[in-house]
């Protein structure tokens, strides 16, 4: 069952994420994203109703994809790389902000099994925080398209090429949907057993200064 800890942590990780792309893309010229309402920071102009679903019932999913034109970027190439890196960048951002406040309250908050209500509170509604952005990141960074580290990950790849991978790009979801689904196809959690948790533990462990 679903806590309003999660909620409140999957609304702001996902919002922040898309709003990241949309002002990245007017920054770099593109009118679009103002045009169409995307650059806010108002929910309700960036949950994707299938991926705010897709959150709730595997861990990870996506928010409404922001538009933008090629035509106004002067090199398309590079800048819809930069577009779409925006989004993951700003969840890590937004983890080792909250990470910060985490190790405030941690180093202050004293014997914890004293603490009040309100700072275990604070203190559940920081990791959440930390550890879904964490989990948006890393799912986001996936070279598998439409996800946004295909985008990226164009980058490294030969321009002869781009043509030819962007041909395979309605094959990115069906491979998204095994990976997903797995647990249920193959018994086996790929997204979440070996890529997700090991990277999203690393990432907690380096910003809470866990061991």
């Amino acid at each position: 069952m679903l806590d309003i800890y999660f909620i409140f942590a999957l609304v702001v990780a996902v919002t922040v994420h898309e709003f990241s792309h949309a002002w990245m893309a007017s920054y770099l010229g593109d009118p679009t994203p103002r045009y169409m309402g995307r650059l806010t920071l108002n929910p309700l102009a960036h949950l994707d109703p299938i991926g705010t679903i897709m959150l709730f019932l595997a861990g990870f999913g996506w928010g409404k994809p922001v538009p933008f034109s090629m035509n106004y970027l002067r090199n398309p190439r590079v800048g819809s790389a930069l577009i779409a890196l925006a989004g993951p960048l700003s969840n890590l951002v937004m983890a080792l902000i909250f990470g910060v406040f985490y190790r405030y309250l941690f180093f202050n908050a004293g014997d914890l099994s004293q603490s009040s209500d309100f700072t275990l509170f604070l203190f559940r509604l920081m990791k959440t925080m930390i550890d879904l952005n964490l989990v948006l990141m890393i799912f986001n960074l996936l070279p598998i398209p439409p996800l946004d580290g295909s985008k990226v990950f164009a980058l490294l790849i030969p321009g002869d090429y781009i043509e030819k991978l962007y041909r395979f790009r309605n094959y990115g979801y069906v491979i998204l949907i095994l990976i997903v689904f797995s647990p249920t196809l193959f018994n086996v959690n790929i997204l979440g057993q070996y890529i997700i948790y090991p990277v999203v533990k690393f990432f907690s462990d380096v910003i809470l200064f866990s061991s």
